[in-house]
């Protein structure tokens, strides 16, 4: 009677996962492109690195925002798993938490901004506390988001909803990229600054609207309730018994070191060729467009060849990026490099994301996200201050050249030494 009552809601949770695709769908493309034009005006890796050089000239000063903005999102997704793991409906952290943890302080940044008219200390410090709470913040609600996203698609069509989501919103990113562009350029700093930070907090608040609207079916985990102290104990059991996903988690801490020399490009070829301000927003158009066009390929090659091989694709493309601006001529040149980066972002935002979903069942999901993305961010939280030691030290085009071969060295592992999920599950099945 309960194996038939659990076929039972399993198919119940299915119908209403089909009854509702569309509904869905059409909300969280329209909260990712949203959400991407908003992050345009406060681009990571090339418009708020650039405003931190306004404020101070420490690179660890921008080594720091690159270890915030990487670990933040990472670092605390394990101490949460646990918690999201036994919610039935996980709608409940991404929408109530995460319009305090993520939403509001990037109303806060305006606040920052403004005060660099009257202090650059103070506006330097009030920037990185509002920062943080919008990362960190991001970080607490991000597996929440993912094991809701996991549920609400099926399998097969993850990959076409993130590619067309992503290309939305890095599509409009353009366009807020350039309008970035023409407020840099028109208004002295901070003033520039101001208006971007107001235009990112708008629509990322507008994109909190439309993903409120997601209809979560609900699903009740039957592992019985544990503490966090007996959660985080059982943790290493789960990479002995899995030595497929404790390989792939290695060949990633590997590519995450491979990826220090990011933040620095633009801060790099700013200074080298004294460009103007509104070049990191120019950057950032070519980096969205690199980043639209892949996540339309990569969704299609996803759902149809499993997303190891995009993360593949995507290291290859990130390794590339930093080996030609190590030997770049000319600022010209940069406009290729970010048209790489963008790229190899698509790839690790889409299948970095969906390939953990499929190395385990559903009702361990969480653990898995959390697993992973808090032990990369460990290693991200180093990285960035290990590039900016490394500028210091040898500089920038010594740092590339590490980056380069460092990605090459990921690349192998990830190929050679990691089986696809997909296809493992698959065999099991069939075994069994």
């Amino acid at each position: 009677m309960r194996e038939e009552q659990s076929i039972q809601s399993s198919t119940d949770f299915e119908t209403e996962v089909e009854r509702n695709y569309r509904h869905n769908f059409t909300v969280n493309v329209l909260d990712g492109t949203t959400f991407w034009l908003g992050a345009s005006f406060i681009a990571t890796r090339t418009i708020l690195p650039l405003y931190v050089s306004h404020l101070t000239d420490s690179t660890l000063a921008i080594g720091l925002l690159a270890m915030i903005v990487s670990t933040g999102w990472l670092l605390p997704q394990l101490f949460t798993a646990n918690w999201v793991q036994r919610l039935p409906v996980k709608k409940v952290v991404v929408v109530q938490v995460g319009f305090y943890a993520e939403r509001l302080p990037v109303f806060l940044l305006i606040l920052s901004a403004w005060l660099a008219t009257r202090s650059q200390t103070l506006a330097l410090v009030t920037f990185f506390i509002f920062l943080t709470w919008h990362v960190v913040g991001a970080g607490v609600i991000a597996v929440g988001w993912q094991d809701m996203m996991a549920k609400v698609f099926p399998t097969a069509r993850r990959g076409r909803f993130l590619g067309i989501t992503n290309f939305g919103g890095t599509a409009t990113g353009i366009l807020g990229a350039s309008a970035a562009v023409y407020v840099l350029d028109q208004f002295e700093f901070p003033y520039g600054y101001v208006i971007c930070f107001a235009a990112a907090a708008l629509f990322i608040f507008i994109s909190w609207v439309f993903i409120a609207q997601t209809r979560e079916p609900a699903q009740v985990s039957k592992a019985e309730p544990i503490s966090q102290r007996e959660y985080l104990g059982s943790l290493p059991a789960i990479l002995r018994k899995d030595p497929n996903f404790r390989r792939y988690m290695f060949s990633q801490i590997v590519v995450v070191l491979g990826g220090m020399a990011v933040g620095f490009l633009t801060v790099y070829a700013v200074q080298r060729w004294n460009l103007p301000d509104g070049q990191a927003a120019a950057f950032t158009i070519s980096m969205l467009s690199g980043q639209a066009v892949s996540n339309l390929i990569f969704g299609w090659l996803a759902d149809r060849k499993g997303h190891k091989l995009v993360l593949e694709l995507s290291v290859l493309c990130g390794a590339l990026a930093v080996g030609i601006a190590s030997i770049a001529p000319s600022p010209i040149w940069f406009y290729v490099v970010f048209v790489l980066v963008g790229a190899s972002a698509a790839g690790f935002i889409l299948s970095g994301i969906m390939i953990v979903f499929e190395f385990c069942e559903p009702e361990i999901r969480p653990t898995y996200i959390g697993l992973n993305n808090s032990v990369m961010g460990v290693f991200a939280a180093l990285t960035p201050l290990l590039g900016g030691w490394l500028v210091i030290t040898v500089g920038y085009q010594a740092l590339f050249v590490i980056s380069f071969i460092i990605s090459l060295v990921g690349l192998a592992l990830l190929r050679w030494m990691v089986r696809e999920p997909r296809h493992v599950n698959q065999a099991s099945a069939q075994l069994d």
